[in-house]
């Protein structure tokens, strides 16, 4: 994949560059700041961006995500930060090919890479951590009220970017259990089947929502 990465921190950036070449990518842009990411992603139309949240300062990287997302909105975008920021990720949640990682999961290469894989074909990768942020913000909200425990579990596991395959062997079930899980969890959240939208990103949205 061809990849512009977006991170004001020269070690972490060159760490993560390092990484992707080695692992058969190609970094076809470096950036320091959000200006100069966006502006390397016209410049070189990567198959994904990786940013980092604070690019240098507050929610920069969102920003500079959020106007890719303007520009071209089929841009794959992986996210990148060291804390959980989730109000002003709506919007690119709701597109998928979104991912948002906390950086410590960077360590953890193979998971990593196969996240940013995941994004790259249009799916999505939710570190658990903001999983958990997600869930228990929203759990205060009536919308989930109606979902069990089993029903949440299955959500958080499809939150992450997860298939109902690898959900059924992570959590020892049956596909058919997962799928019978997954369309109580689409009825009782209010989503009924369309063709222009992923009812798996906007079940991530109802968790929003509800805060």
């Amino acid at each position: 994949m061809r990849v512009v990465i977006g991170e004001d921190s020269t070690l972490f950036r060159e760490g993560l560059a390092a990484l992707l070449e080695v692992s058969g990518h190609v970094v076809v842009g470096r950036a320091a700041t959000a200006a100069t990411a966006v502006a390397q992603v016209r410049a070189h139309r990567p198959d994904i961006v990786v940013l980092d949240v604070r690019m240098p300062n507050d929610d920069e990287g969102i920003g500079a995500a959020r106007e890719i997302r303007d520009w071209q909105p089929s841009t794959p975008v992986l996210l990148l930060s060291q804390h959980i920021e989730t109000r002003r990720t709506l919007e690119l949640v709701t597109a998928g090919a979104f991912g948002y990682l906390l950086k410590d999961r960077v360590l953890d290469t193979e998971d990593f890479l196969a996240a940013l894989a995941r994004v790259a074909g249009g799916g999505t990768a939710l570190d658990p951590e903001v999983v958990a942020h997600l869930v228990g913000a929203a759990r205060s909200g009536s919308v989930l009220d109606a979902l069990t425990v089993r029903e949440l579990q299955v959500l958080a596991f499809m939150a992450e970017g997860w298939s109902n395959a690898a959900i059924a062997a992570r959590m020892f079930l049956s596909a058919r259990t997962i799928e019978t899980h997954t369309s109580s969890i689409f009825a009782k959240l209010g989503l009924p089947e369309s063709v222009d939208e992923n009812r798996r990103v906007r079940a991530i949205l109802a968790y929003l929502e509800a805060r």
